[in-house]
């Protein structure tokens, strides 16, 4: 099977040589999301919990575009510019997996992010 892109008007535009996401064998691998509004193009940087919705709400636009669920979510990795604001970010992150079933995950602390955001999230999926 080859490698097919995948593209959504429910997500960000790529800005830069990359693709929301692409997906081969059975498996969709999303690029990193930040807190960019699909409509508007603005940034949601008003608090961090606004900003992680803002960031799951893109992946999982990207994810479901991809023929998958967040259910079917393998990994995510999740770069935040800082630690402190890890348990907001982890009580919006929770809502959109089952405990029981939620994916792996690498949680880093990076010194800055693209548009200087506070959090970006990348994820591998499985797609039936």
């Amino acid at each position: 099977m080859p490698k097919q892109i995948i593209q959504t008007e429910n997500a960000p535009a790529p800005v830069g040589a990359y693709n929301q996401a692409t997906l081969a064998n059975g498996t969709l691998y999303v690029s990193g999301q930040i807190a960019l509004d699909p409509t508007s193009g603005e940034l949601l940087t008003k608090d961090i919990e606004t900003e992680t919705r803002r960031v799951m709400d893109n992946l999982q636009a990207i994810v479901e575009a991809g023929g998958s669920s967040m259910s079917q979510v393998l990994k995510c990795e999740v770069f935040v510019s800082d630690m402190e604001d890890f348990s907001r970010i982890n009580t919006v992150y929770a809502t959109y997996f089952d405990e029981a079933t939620a994916p792996a995950r690498a949680l880093v602390q990076v010194a800055n992010l693209p548009k200087y955001v506070n959090v970006e999230i990348s994820c591998i999926a499985l797609v039936d």
